[in-house]
């Protein structure tokens, strides 16, 4: 990827954006170890609508956290 924009790391070109999801990384950690955690029960067979439901809260969570739809 660096080859492709020349550059030595991500958002060189905006360090305020870089900064600013930096700073969102201690919160989105927890909820994104939490999600592993949800997918490995999900996959290996824990379907109920609780499992289901965290994983969609945790994939909302993350999404809201970086600013994105998701």
């Amino acid at each position: 990827m660096f080859e492709l924009t020349g550059r030595s790391e991500l958002l060189a070109d905006n360090p305020t954006l870089a900064r600013s999801i930096r700073n969102r990384f201690p919160y989105l950690d927890p909820l994104n170890h939490l999600q592993v955690e949800l997918l490995r029960r999900y996959r290996a067979g824990d379907t109920d609508e609780r499992t289901k439901r965290a994983i969609h809260l945790t994939i909302n969570g993350v999404a809201a956290g970086l600013r994105n739809s998701g």
